[in-house]
């Protein structure tokens, strides 16, 4: 079994990689993240903070994401 760190630095990056990914897959589509954002109905804040790691994302927000960008959840979260 895995123990978690004592403070939450591991969740913070792992939040930073998945926004990477969704900006590289964004910039590989050609996408800005306003046609990113209106086509997946989330609201700008919202996208931006997941894209930047500043926000825990729901579930259902990354799959409309990886809908809009044509990829797999697990290809954004790997």
């Amino acid at each position: 079994m895995h123990h978690l760190p004592a403070d939450d630095d591991w969740l913070l990056e792992r939040r930073r990689l998945l926004g990477d990914r969704i900006r590289a897959v964004r910039l590989d589509r050609n996408l800005t993240q306003e046609q990113v954002f209106l086509a997946a109905h989330v609201a700008r804040a919202t996208y931006q903070d997941v894209e930047a790691g500043a926000r825990d994302a729901r579930i259902s927000t990354l799959l409309r994401i990886a809908h809009v960008l044509g990829v797999h959840i697990t290809d954004l979260l790997n």
